[in-house]
């Protein structure tokens, strides 16, 4: 709990949870009116489409510069040094950071959406349960940036590197993931075809939104060649749920390997 409310009142005096609120605001408000000129019936499940496309363009940004900056102050003002000679581990430290960071965001961004529902119910039919994908989708984006936004925190001695890391990560999932998943392409057979599927989909973008399309009902894999059928050979939900373990896990254990305890202007 003391993490989280120390999380909080830095958030709270910085700029960056409120450019990330405001501008999530901003978004989804334009795109509600956008959404509002459709048909009741098919103007909500157009909006949670588009609104997660234009969100992930951002928010990962966001989080990554979030989550790394939050673990970097803790070595510029030499809190982390003092936490680590009080007999906290850094892994100790690192765990209870995180989970305070993801509430710092989650928490009003969720909030938001919830009040978001309040307009949106005298514009559109509403599906709760199609919200919900929608919202555990980019929950699950949220936390996985955030936690890869702590490694880069963690590993870095000054703001430059934290700049250049995030720019790269953020290309990588981006373009450079796919990209090398589509110079494989060609070489995808029955055979390995679930190989190539799971390292598709450790892409958190593309497991998100196939998730998001499955549970609003626009994915239907009832028409696809048997290929495409194997390539979507688990639950979706699998799909997210794997990819979110995966990037958490990996950030942290490689956070702990490699950190440094001191960062440098």
């Amino acid at each position: 709990m003391y993490y989280i409310q120390k999380e909080w009142k830095e958030n709270i005096r910085g700029k960056g949870l409120w450019l990330a609120s405001g501008i999530i605001i901003l978004l989804s408000i334009s795109m509600m009116f956008k959404s509002s000129v459709l048909s009741v019936d098919q103007g909500f499940y157009f909006l949670l489409l588009h609104l997660f496309d234009s969100l992930v363009y951002f928010i990962p940004v966001l989080s990554l510069f979030l989550g790394a900056f939050s673990i970097f102050q803790e070595k510029e003002q030499k809190t982390l040094i003092m936490l680590l000679t009080k007999r906290e581990t850094f892994a100790s430290f690192l765990w209870k950071k995180s989970i305070s960071i993801w509430v710092t965001l989650l928490v009003p961004i969720l909030v938001w959406f919830f009040i978001y529902l309040v307009p949106l119910k005298f514009l559109l039919i509403i599906d709760f349960k199609s919200y919900l994908y929608f919202l555990v989708a980019l929950s699950t984006i949220i936390i996985i940036f955030l936690q890869l936004g702590a490694l880069i925190g963690s590993i870095s001695r000054s703001r430059m590197q934290i700049v250049g890391l995030t720019v790269f990560v953020w290309f990588y999932f981006f373009f450079l993931h796919d990209f090398m998943m589509l110079s494989f392409l060609e070489k995808v057979t029955y055979e390995n075809v679930k190989i190539f599927s799971f390292f598709y989909f450790l892409n958190p973008f593309q497991a998100a939104r196939v998730y998001l399309e499955g549970g609003i009902g626009v994915l239907s894999v009832g028409h696809m060649s048997k290929l495409l059928q194997t390539f979507l050979w688990t639950k979706p939900s699998i799909f997210l749920g794997g990819s979110l373990v995966f990037w958490v896990v990996i950030s942290y254990l490689l956070s702990v390997l490699f950190h440094r305890k001191e960062g440098v202007e």
